[in-house]
């Protein structure tokens, strides 16, 4: 069985009226070209704004419960497909980086809120989120276990791992940085560590300090049948604003993940108590 996830890889329109408007047909268009699941990249509500002034901070974030959040739902079960859309989410006393995953019902699985915010830059303005969430994600076709971490998550190898032993197949990753090598070469060894898929969706060039390369990694390295390894990266998109989709075989990948010797296979978690020291 096929997942088709498709990565909306948008440059923002300015206001929250034009997030909905744009987002929306690009919803469509993921729609009419298969996707499963559309996700957006980080923080689409406001396009990754961050003005440091607590009173323009608070106008620009939403309710989990805004009409435009709740919109994305209601498009969700016309289309009868998953959306994943990210958003400044109101909270007190700082706001929160956070996704919502609807599924192709309206339905929430999923709500997340990101934990390792970059404090030593603009995010210092954002509360963290508290905790890694796993759902299982109904397609119609199949269910899926699907977890989700935003941009800077990428880089503690407790994200990805967290999500993995709460079962994730597939991670979710709303992005909004210059994607160059070294951070696409974390992606990759999350993804080959944990024996899982990871779909991350930047903004394209144009946007400030982004630049597309919107990439999914399936989590496989290697078959038992065919000699040699395989690259994992089975999407890397250009720099260019588009939707970009690609298919992960969920059959493979659960295949790979009963036999090879990554994830949770060898591990020795009562040698690792220095990583729960404060």
């Amino acid at each position: 069985m096929n997942l088709k996830i498709a990565l909306l890889q948008l440059l923002p329109e300015g206001t929250l009226e034009k997030q909905l408007i744009k987002g929306k047909n690009a919803c469509i268009q993921a729609k009419s070209r298969g996707a499963d699941i559309a996700l957006f990249p980080e923080m689409w509500s406001d396009g990754y704004q961050f003005p440091q002034d607590s009173g323009k901070l608070a106008a620009l974030s939403i309710d989990a419960e805004s009409d435009f959040v709740r919109a994305f739902g209601e498009l969700a079960n016309e289309l009868q497909m998953a959306i994943g859309i990210t958003f400044l989410e109101k909270n007190d006393p700082k706001p929160l980086n956070s996704m919502i995953l609807f599924d192709r019902s309206g339905k929430v699985r999923l709500h997340y809120s990101k934990v390792h915010t970059c404090t030593f830059d603009l995010e210092k303005v954002l509360a963290s989120g508290d905790d890694f969430y796993v759902t299982e994600l109904d397609i119609g076709r199949d269910v899926i276990k699907v977890g989700s971490m935003i941009c800077f998550d990428r880089e503690f190898p407790e994200s990805a791992r967290i999500l993995m032993l709460k079962g994730a197949e597939v991670i979710l990753a709303p992005n909004a940085c210059p994607m160059e090598i070294n951070r696409l070469s974390a992606l990759r060894t999350r993804a080959y560590e944990n024996m899982l898929a990871i779909a991350t969706c930047n903004y394209p060039k144009g946007h400030p300090d982004c630049n597309g390369h919107s990439t999914v990694f399936d989590g496989v390295a290697w078959l038992r049948n065919e000699p040699g390894v395989r690259d994992m990266c089975i999407l890397e998109a250009p720099e260019e604003e588009g939707i970009y989709v690609a298919e992960i075989n969920m059959d493979v990948l659960r295949d790979y993940r009963d036999h090879e010797v990554m994830g949770n296979k060898y591990r020795h978690p009562d040698t690792y108590q220095a990583l729960t020291t404060v």
